[in-house]
């Protein structure tokens, strides 16, 4: 990693991390996310594979995959719960102490689904125990990515933002790099009924190992320097309220996001459509087309998604530094734009059967999905007010979860299951990218916002004031410039 350089501070502010500092807190975060998101890869992947016969073994092969995924999306519904809970106290009490309770969480809903018995021992309540975890673990994702990238984002060199927020976004591929290598390990040392048998809860287990790897990096970390000097702010704002007998209570970071944010909010529900529903067809459904309708093994998608989640791995933070150069929305247009062009050929070069161009198809659609997911964190950061911040960030990202991921395997299944063939899959993965593109026509370029202003009016008594906006030409949106002059700095 490059070391950031150092910016000027302004008056009053807390300093930004120095480089040895930011390394720390982007390896915490990123060692975080990279759990969190083995945890809930690692189900999607059992889903695809082993789940409709250990959990729904009554139903018909693609009815069983269908159900398994729908499981699956209960997680994605539980993720706008998380994400308001988390929000709500991340933007109270810190980044810090809400991400040690989300590994905690979703750390222990993944190892107790190691322990559950199936539907051999127990019936219907084995779909029922699983339902359960997997509503944990949405949950505790739900409040994992805001914290984790803001955590980041908010220290530092703002000039190098996109590359640093874009380190955190490392941990999804990581975490399918680690959940598809142990499930591939396995399935290659393992026969078939030894793999269904035991072998599936061996990478739940490890779970357990791995969390307690993460906490022990998350804790050694300090808290946001923006979000301290924001609740600073806030403090004394309150204290002069007092003294002047007006109210002293703070407004809920939901209804400040719903107020003044809510433009925002349906800019990066919208921008996270394409990413999202692009990221399940090429990786969870990528599985369920190559066993069910192609009858390869699955060994081949296995190793084919581990390969293309290693370049994944590396083109992302080359992607975020490329959003510092060029702006947040090319990149990220780039590879909306990308994924909808590439769908075709993508089921095409799986249609071939080979090892080879399925992974070539693999490898190029992530390294487009790259640049969607890599600017992600710094544009959506970017979005939001401090006192807001990890509020809007998660409401904006998690609830389009619901419509996008959560649902995108389930409907290619049915689409496949309908017209035996990927046309109309391909066709929905385009209408995603259509509506991504039209949110981010409706966005304003970011890049050159100051966190610990954005959204925020001139506080009286500084000296030129607080930036209110950023400067012409830097990309705020009027909406902003606006709510600037008429929105308190701390309720």
């Amino acid at each position: 990693m490059v070391s950031p350089s150092s910016s000027p501070e302004s008056p009053g502010r807390a300093p930004a991390a120095g480089p040895g500092s930011l390394r720390r807190i982007v390896a915490a975060s990123l060692v975080g996310t990279t759990i969190e998101w083995y945890d809930f890869f690692l189900y999607g992947s059992a889903a695809a594979l082993v789940f409709n016969k250990l959990f729904f073994p009554d139903s018909d092969p693609l009815v069983g995959t269908l159900l398994a995924f729908l499981t699956y999306a209960v997680g994605f519904a539980a993720r706008p719960i998380g994400a308001l809970v988390f929000g709500h106290y991340g933007d109270r009490v810190g980044r810090k102490k809400l991400l040690v309770i989300s590994l905690l969480l979703m750390g222990g809903a993944t190892f107790a689904i190691g322990l559950l018995p199936t539907h051999a021992t127990v019936g219907a309540f084995a779909p029922v125990l699983l339902t359960a975890l997997r509503l944990v673990q949405g949950f505790a994702l739900g409040g994992e990515w805001g914290g984790a990238v803001l955590l980041v984002s908010e220290h530092g060199d703002p000039r190098r933002r996109g590359f640093w927020a874009s380190w955190p976004q490392t941990g999804a591929p990581a975490g399918q790099l680690l959940a598809t290598g142990v499930l591939a390990a396995l399935t290659a040392l393992l026969s078939d009924g030894a793999f269904e048998s035991w072998g599936w809860r061996v990478p739940f287990l490890l779970s357990g190992v791995l969390v307690l790897v993460g906490l022990w990096v998350r804790l050694a970390v300090d808290e946001s320097p923006v979000f301290q000097e924001a609740r600073a702010r806030a403090e004394a704002r309150k204290e002069q309220n007092r003294k002047a007998g007006g109210s002293a209570v703070e407004e809920l970071p939901l209804l400040a996001v719903l107020r003044h944010h809510w433009r925002d909010v349906l800019v990066a529900m919208g921008a996270r459509m394409a990413e999202n529903i692009s990221f399940y067809v090429l990786t969870a459904f990528l599985l369920v087309y190559l066993t069910d309708h192609l009858d390869l093994s699955k060994q081949t998608g296995l190793n084919a998604v581990l390969i293309a989640s290693a370049v994944h791995f590396a083109v992302i933070p080359l992607w975020g530094a490329l959003s510092d150069r060029v702006g947040r929305r090319p990149v990220y247009f780039l590879g909306a734009v990308g994924v909808g062009a590439w769908i075709f050929p993508f089921f095409a070069l799986l249609d071939t059967g080979d090892f080879g161009w399925i992974t070539l198809a693999v490898t190029v659609g992530l390294v487009l999905h790259g640049a969607m997911y890599a600017p992600q964190a710094a544009f959506f950061s970017e979005l939001f007010a401090t006192r807001m911040r990890y509020s809007g960030a998660s409401i904006g990202a998690q609830f389009s979860s619901v419509a996008a991921g959560a649902p995108a395997p389930m409907i290619a299944t049915a689409l496949l299951a309908e017209y035996d063939g990927s046309a109309m899959v391909s066709v929905y993965v385009i209408a995603a990218a259509l509506l991504t593109v039209v949110a981010l026509a409706c966005a304003a370029e970011t890049r050159e916002r100051d966190l610990a202003t954005v959204g925020e009016p001139a506080a009286a008594g500084e000296q030129g004031g607080r930036e209110a906006a950023p400067a012409p030409g830097a990309g705020g949106s009027p909406d902003s410039a606006a709510e600037g002059t008429r929105q308190p700095v701390e309720p």
